[in-house]
């Protein structure tokens, strides 16, 4: 008979979820602040990047400026403030492996499921490995989402009547062919986001013609790819000194931008609606194509650096149109105008679905997560959740700059811990009364299509997901970390055992 033991599961102190922009700033931060702990970072693909990695359609690009889309502590070196995916995917990858992140990542190891144990003050997650579909088993401390918050294998796509009987190629965007060739071809694009935006003007040009089909207007400014004052600053300072300047510039930049068109939407309406108009040809229907039904920045705002979509308009390369689908046809799309779009090429810039923490479920001492019943504390951890926090960027600014403060947050958590001898941080709302309204207060049809299976936030801090940046610094960067509604422990004492009790 064999005595050898079983295996021992793999304990880590944490356990980070996702390889993109998420999680390389929170192994940075991680590591810097807490070098003794150990940790890992899960990633379900085959490569580093997120986002940057999985998106391949022509032009993809960030609409936020690298100098604040990129991290506090890695200057962005490149001309371009407003780059491509393939130069912040370079980015991110020199970032990973100049501070030996890359050799944290676990490639092919994709979370299915986690659950807390409050005896053995752990998690324990069940990872599949795609590849094989093996699946093992490893336990943490602190389990870290930086997954994102859409489902990789899947994008939106309205149910359109007809679409089989049409007979050029559907695509969408989250799944562009590597053999896709648009040379000659009348192409279709539906949707007026920021993938929509990016893709007219990429196409054009190449393609025979390029249509922008909306169902609804969204706002679109143009803006410059370059940063004239970063550019200056740097040759006057230096990279290193210039950076810190560029950032507190550019930050300013939004707010400043977002606030006054939330504060003023009637005069910010007015000046978006002025420069459209210079952008577009003499004589363009404005008010049918760009003026929307809500007020700027309810829905984020499409940025197009040096004003490229309108280029395209200007030379006829590419059209818009807004109308409503009616059916597919053989030859096109058919409107609810009578209209019919010729096309040998659709594109379906219809949006992400939505999912949060990577579908993976969760429980506690064996009872599910129902994720709608919780509320978000401090925009990062879980009502009722011990050990857990995530992350999500800004909405109406660039996404990296809340990923950072509440890394740093993680980090100063942590170090009170420590200093405390405690094992086990959970939020609990002291106010059962408490107001609760959705997690995110956007517009979005993404958003509004999962809102009802996200968390909920609250009405009042803590429990806000705040959205604005200056708040943040004084609430996450250097607020106190004890408060009424976080309550820590030490992990239970182990019970003893038999030869114990005998002695």
């Amino acid at each position: 008979m064999s005595t050898a033991s079983p295996t021992a599961v793999e304990h880590l102190d944490v356990l980070v979820v996702g390889a993109g922009i998420s999680g390389i700033g929170a192994a940075y931060y991680l590591q810097r602040e807490h070098p003794q702990r150990s940790y890992a970072i899960l990633e379900a693909r085959d490569a580093i990047g997120g986002t940057w990695d999985l998106f391949r359609y022509p032009g993809v690009r960030s609409d936020s400026d690298l100098h604040t889309f990129g991290y506090e502590f890695q200057p962005w070196r490149e001309e371009q403030s407003i780059a491509g995916a393939d130069r912040i995917l370079a980015y991110l990858r020199e970032t990973a492996a100049e501070h030996g992140i890359d050799r944290r990542v676990r490639f092919s190891s994709k979370v299915v499921a986690a659950a807390w144990s409050t005896a053995e003050a752990r998690w324990t997650v069940d990872v599949e490995h795609p590849a094989t579909g093996e699946r093992t088993a490893l336990t943490c401390t602190w389990l870290f989402n930086a997954g994102g918050y859409y489902r990789y294998d899947r994008g939106f796509t309205p149910r359109f009547e007809g679409v089989e009987r049409f007979g050029g190629r559907v695509v969408h965007p989250q799944f562009w062919p590597e053999d896709l060739d648009v040379e000659g071809l009348r192409v279709v694009v539906i949707g007026s986001g920021a993938t929509a935006v990016t893709l007219v003007p990429a196409l054009a040009g190449t393609a025979a013609h390029v249509t922008m089909l909306q169902r609804t207007p969204t706002y679109v400014l143009p803006v410059p790819s370059g940063d004239v004052i970063a550019g200056a600053l740097r040759r006057l300072l230096g990279e290193e000194r210039a950076h810190p300047l560029i950032r507190r510039k550019n930050i300013a930049q939004q707010r400043a931008i977002w606030r006054f068109c939330r504060r003023r939407p009637t005069a910010a309406r007015r000046i978006i609606r002025w420069i459209n108009a210079r952008q577009l040809p003499e004589g363009y229907p404005v008010d049918e194509h760009f003026n929307p039904p809500y007020d700027p920045w309810a829905q984020r705002l499409c940025a197009v650096p040096d004003g490229d979509l309108f280029r395209a308009f200007r030379r006829g390369e590419a059209s818009v149109v807004t109308d409503r689908i009616t059916r597919f046809t053989e030859d096109g799309v058919l409107l609810e105008s009578g209209r019919e779009l010729p096309a040998d090429l659709v594109v379906t810039a219809t949006g992400l679905v939505v999912q949060a923490f990577g579908g993976a479920p969760l429980t506690v001492d064996g009872e599910p997560v129902d994720l709608s019943a919780t509320v978000a504390y401090k925009g990062m951890m879980l009502s009722g959740v011990p050990n857990f926090a995530y992350v999500v960027g800004y909405t109406n600014s660039s996404w990296t700059l809340k990923v950072g403060l509440l890394c740093e947050y993680f980090c100063r958590l942590l170090a009170h811990m420590d200093a405390h001898g405690y094992d086990v941080c959970r939020p609990e709302v002291t106010d059962p009364a408490m107001p609760t309204k959705p997690f995110l207060d956007f517009e979005a049809g993404y958003i509004q299509r999962a809102v009802a299976t996200l968390p909920r936030q609250g009405d009042r801090a803590p429990w806000l997901t705040s959205m604005d940046y200056s708040s943040d610094v004084r609430l996450l960067r250097s607020g106190r970390i004890d408060d009424p509604e976080l309550h820590f422990s030490a992990r239970p004492a182990a019970a003893p055992t038999d030869s114990e009790v005998a002695a």
